[in-house]
């Protein structure tokens, strides 16, 4: 039997103990205790007086993850909206708002999101950053407005990496390739080294370079096909080093970096107005499962760069800490709009619209750059038996710069507007569309949570966080489909408190039960103005005056009980939940004005339990079960004013979006040894997610409709453009997102240096509906991002 646990060995054990049990086992079937950070110090995972999910990098590995989409169905509470790489929504126990585009540039995070200590979720749309030598990922489930502040709403994601060792000297090299069914190769090339220089410095570098495979087809308008057009590559690396003169103070710098670029999308048309079954006087085109029609080519480049420097120095009684963090990122985004000005063209131009005309090539090009500086500061106590305290001061400067450009070579001649005319904002020739923002962010909060033991068994843990920010944003709006802007300034700011109180119980040392209340917040933003030459009277009259939006808060109450059974071989977290959700944030399309705009629902409420199971009956085998059950709902109806005509679906009982009431995931691992230096091990991992919304508004009657007929798009359905279509057409698509579920397999032969392991992801093949992509409110075209196809490959993990 093996007895020493090196990184391979590790990388060995194939557990899935999703979430609160996400634990690693050691050789006797004890499961061996996880040691976590979710309140700002060390402790025992099973000893958190609160919901959180671990998992190690080995499990995250051997269940097939690639990214935090992955990952996210391996978690109970925890979904994610995959608008594509770079591009993904964290949200956590059903409390969202849903899919929100690039185009809304104020939008907050509901979910704070970290590397390490230093904040990552900044503008939204999370790095899609490599899982690569990480100790575990840290999932906080509820509010975490105390200790981590804004954008921590529903929870927090934590990425936790691998640390600079002092004295050791060791590397770990990762080579994967795969192939798929109807996707292009693919594979990675990863590897770490940790070398110490002397015996106070040690240098830790991780790299990775990533192919991602495409899967998506692209038909031409001339009906020729580009295969695979959403490929990409992903390149990065850590480089950190530790610094510790003396046992009482150790100081961390680190750089990180990666790079994302994609040459499109993985998004499969469902209608698209330049190329559909339907047009009679245009060639008709039958779109596959996984194909999409482009007269452009797509893509994203994303340069990610972050600087932090942790300082620690240990007084004795205290400790305290210094976290500082520069951010610098770089995002455009290029997008195929060709069918969007097409639509306005044709209303420009009406029904005889040449198809010269509408079909002219139209590039959305979507820039951001932002730059952004933190620094907290915080005091805490270091171990006692009675009293557990920390305080701290939080500060965040962050500035971006964002910007559409919508270059469309002849549109000026072919409509006969002139969009360089002072009465279009002096836009560009041939740019319908333009439009530069500077916004300027700033934060300040103090916050403290201390934790009292009145015995053995009972303890009281109370926090405050008091929180100040104020945003400053200049617009300026030119070309024809805009309203005209110079240099217009907008801002809005906020302040409150977010407290935080659990009572803990521990009968003994294998049982620990919790009741919490918390508070957590989401800042408010600054609304962009509707493109009004775009707008129907209805929508303009509608969604107008709306410059700002509030705060959203959530106050949420739950019970917790984490237990140790079977002598240490089984372990079983639950917790049952309440959020009182004011001031949801929903995003909505305002669909003929290809606009979108943010209004706070007044309540909603998120209900529901979380169970995690993970079971060692023998050293062979190991079993987990992770599932989690809501009711996410909208509680206030908003109206049009003076009618009973319902804004956007936001109405009672209305589902929130993104979450399914119901998501799942199971394992089994079996593994065997060979001999004394050869071992084995089969993983099956099996994950159900439940059906969705993308958005409120997606629950509408009709939405799901696209139409040629007048009656059915006055009754909600989106408006059918086809070229020469018959009188009257009905589409109807999938608006709820449906059901899912996807196995992966995995088989490894390895040793203590080394592991050698075949795969298959999605061995079914399912394809996967993640959200509904649309445009100009789905009367321009309909799509959904979808998953990888089936799988297969090949992957070799050397250490030393």
């Amino acid at each position: 039997m093996r007895h020493a646990i090196s990184l391979a060995t590790l990388a060995s054990v194939a557990l899935l103990p999703f979430g609160a049990g996400a634990q690693q086992a050691t050789d006797d079937k004890v499961i061996a205790e996880l040691i976590v950070t979710a309140s700002k110090r060390e402790q025992s995972l099973q000893d958190v007086p609160f919901s959180v999910a671990a998992q190690t990098e080995e499990q995250i590995r051997n269940s097939g993850t690639n990214n935090i989409v992955d990952l996210a169905r391996n978690v109970a509470g925890l979904t994610i909206a995959d608008l594509g790489p770079g591009q993904s929504q964290v949200a956590i126990r059903g409390i969202s708002s849903g899919q929100v585009v690039r185009d809304q540039p104020g939008v907050k995070e509901s979910v704070g999101v970290y590397l390490d200590e230093s904040p990552i979720s900044i503008a939204l749309f999370t790095p899609d950053l490599d899982l690569f030598d990480l100790e575990r990922m840290e999932i906080l489930r509820g509010p975490q407005g105390t200790l981590f502040g804004a954008g921590s709403s529903s929870g927090t994601l934590r990425y936790i990496t691998a640390q600079p060792k002092l004295g050791v000297f060791q590397g770990a090299a990762e080579v994967t390739g795969t192939d798929g069914t109807g996707a292009d190769t693919g594979g990675s090339v990863k590897g770490m080294l940790n070398a110490p220089i002397g015996d106070k410095v040690a240098l830790r570098v991780a790299a990775y370079y990533d192919w991602i495979p495409g899967f998506i087809d692209a038909v031409q308008p001339d009906l020729s096909v580009k295969e695979n057009v959403d490929s990409g590559t992903k390149s990065g690396a850590r480089v950190a080093m530790l610094f510790q003169p003396t046992d009482a103070l150790s100081i961390t710098p680190r750089i990180v970096y990666q790079k994302l670029e994609t040459d499109g999308y993985p998004r499969a048309d469902f209608y698209n107005i330049l190329g559909n079954q339907y047009t009679t006087t245009q060639p008709a085109v039958r779109l596959g499962e996984r194909e999409q029609f482009t007269q452009l080519q797509e893509g994203l480049t994303d340069e990610f760069r972050l600087g932090d420097l942790k300082i620690t120095y240990d007084f004795g009684p205290v400790t305290l800490t210094s976290i500082s963090s520069y951010t610098d990122r770089d995002v455009e985004v290029d997008r195929d709009a060709s069918q969007l000005t097409g639509s306005v063209t044709f209303d420009i131009l009406g029904p005889t619209a040449p198809p010269s005309a509408v079909r002219l090539n139209s590039e959305l090009i979507d820039k951001t750059s932002l730059q952004s500086y933190s620094q907290e500061l915080r005091l805490s106590s270091n171990a006692t038996e009675t009293l557990d305290w920390l305080v701290g001061a939080f500060y965040q400067h962050t500035d971006r710069d964002y910007g559409q450009t919508l270059p469309t070579p002849g549109w000026d001649a072919a409509t006969g507007i002139d969009n360089t005319s002072p009465g279009n904002g002096g836009a560009p020739a041939d740019s319908p569309f333009f439009s530069r923002l500077s916004y300027t962010f700033k934060q300040f909060a103090v916050f403290g949570e201390a934790t009292y033991h009145f015995t053995p068994q009972w303890a009281l843990t109370g926090g405050l966080r008091y929180y100040n920010f104020d945003e400053d944003r200049v617009l300026t709006f030119a070309g024809a489909f805009s309203a005209p802007a110079a240099n217009v300034p907008g801002s809005t700011k906020s302040d409150g408190f977010s407290p935080r109180a659990i009572v803990s119980y521990s009968p003994n040392d294998d049982v620990t039960l919790s009741a919490q209340a918390a508070r957590g917040f989401r800042l408010g933003g600054i609304n962009d103005p509707l493109n009004a030459p775009l707008c129907s009277a209805t929508d303009l009259a509608t969604f107008n005056g709306h410059p700002t939006w509030d705060d959203e808060t959530v106050w949420n109450y739950e019970l917790d009980a984490k237990m140790r059974m079977a002598g240490g071989t089984v372990t079983f977290n639950t917790a049952v939940f309440y959020s009182d959700i004011k001031d949801l944030q929903d995003g909505v399309d305002v669909g003929t004005c290809s606009s979108r705009v943010v209004l706070n629902v007044p309540k909603a409420h998120s209900y529901g339990i979380e169970a995690e199971l993970f079971a060692r009956p023998s050293v062979n085998w190991d079993f987990g079960i992770s599932a989690t059950w809501l009711n996410a709902e909208v509680d206030s109806t908003i109206t049009i004013a003076g009618t009973n005509t319902v804004v956007a679906g936001i109405e009672e009982g209305a589902r929130l979006p993104t979450s399914p009431e119901f998501q799942g995931a199971a394992s089994g691992t079996y593994r065997w040894d060979w001999n004394t230096n050869l071992f084995s091990f089969v993983n099956l991992t099996y994950q159900y997610v439940g059906s969705s919304f993308s958005r409120i508004a997606d629950e509408a009657p009709n939405f799901g409709l696209i139409s040629s007929s007048g009656v059915a798009q006055a009754a909600g359905a989106a408006r059918l453009i086809p070229f020469g279509a018959p009188a009257v057409v009905n589409i109807p698509f999938d608006a709820e997102l449906p059901s899912y579920d996807i196995l992966n397999a995995r088989f490894a032969l390895g040793s203590d240096r080394w592991n050698a392991a075949v795969f298959v992801n999605n061995v079914f093949d399912e394809r996967a509906l993640l959200s509904v992509d649309r445009e100009r409110g789905r009367s321009a075209r309909v799509g959904y991002l979808t998953n990888q196809p089936r799988t297969y490959g090949v992957s070799l993990l050397v250490s030393f």
